[in-house]
């Protein structure tokens, strides 16, 4: 019997329905993610700009005044260590910014640089006759470094290790502007002057490691998980073969008498 026309047309229609329902509902709530998005961006860009605004009203000191300041912290004076701290805030700031891109955010970059210069607030010697953002600017950066070093890596690495990483990833990079092609560790090893073996087993320590929850890139929305074969479980070609064997076996078998089925039952 052939179905009615209006009531094919009927049935239709409320699929037509339902999918234009999904769509509006998705597209609710995409709105609603990029409005989270924006307000949790807003937030930090907001906590951003607080920070800076306060940190603007403390005063840089003179050399004079560093002098004296410097002096009174190392006596045990606080008054005057913290007067020394928030007035080097913005030499944080400028420090921290030259970090960007480097897997930390701003202010998680600022945070660590707060650290280093409190250090050289502590170590810091006015009789030395430098400035102490000379001195500071060291101890920021230090700590700085040593934070995305430690943060942005799966598998932590020695700080000495990662500092002598780095001179070998900063040679390759100046070696690939200057021959315009990716280096080779021979070519490395021979700009630094240093075995091969040792440049390339550095080299890959730098290999990271992805996630095979990781989105695998483009228009696709599976991530490496979904690609990956598992070995425990047998695949079509395998499952097809082994069935092919159980039915020769099982026809072999039935072309011997009962007693040599029976040996063989039992022995295997």
């Amino acid at each position: 019997e052939e179905p009615d026309f209006d009531e094919e047309s009927s049935v239709l229609g409320m699929f037509d329905e339902k999918s234009s329902m999904e769509d509006e509902i998705l597209e609710d709530e995409l709105e609603e993610d990029d409005l989270l998005l924006q307000n949790v961006t807003q937030r930090v860009l907001d906590a951003t700009q607080l920070y800076l605004g306060e940190i603007g009203y403390s005063p840089l000191l003179t050399a004079e005044e560093e002098v004296y300041f410097a002096r009174r912290a190392l006596c045990g004076d606080q008054q005057s260590r913290r007067r020394m701290i928030e007035s080097n805030l913005r030499l944080v700031v400028k420090i921290a910014r030259r970090y960007g891109n480097r897997g930390l955010a701003l202010l998680d970059l600022i945070e660590e640089g707060n650290l280093g210069l409190i250090r050289a607030v502590e170590k810091f010697d006015p009789e030395r006759g430098f400035r102490f953002s000379t001195y500071a600017t060291w101890w920021i950066r230090q700590t700085i470094e040593r934070a995305i070093m430690n943060q942005t890596r799966t598998i932590r690495l020695p700080i000495h290790i990662v500092k002598e990483l780095n001179v070998y990833l900063r040679t390759a990079r100046e070696l690939a502007h200057k021959l315009d092609h990716e280096p080779s560790a021979e070519e490395i090893a021979e700009q630094l002057d240093r075995p091969v073996d040792d440049v390339s087993r550095m080299l890959r320590l730098n290999e990271r490691i992805t996630s095979v929850d990781s989105p695998l890139g483009g228009d696709s929305e599976k991530a490496l998980l979904d690609i990956l074969s598992d070995d425990s479980e047998n695949g079509p070609e395998d499952t097809t073969q082994n069935d092919d064997m159980k039915h020769s076996i099982v026809k072999w078998l039935f072309e011997l008498n009962a007693k040599q089925r029976e040996v063989l039952a039992r022995r295997f």
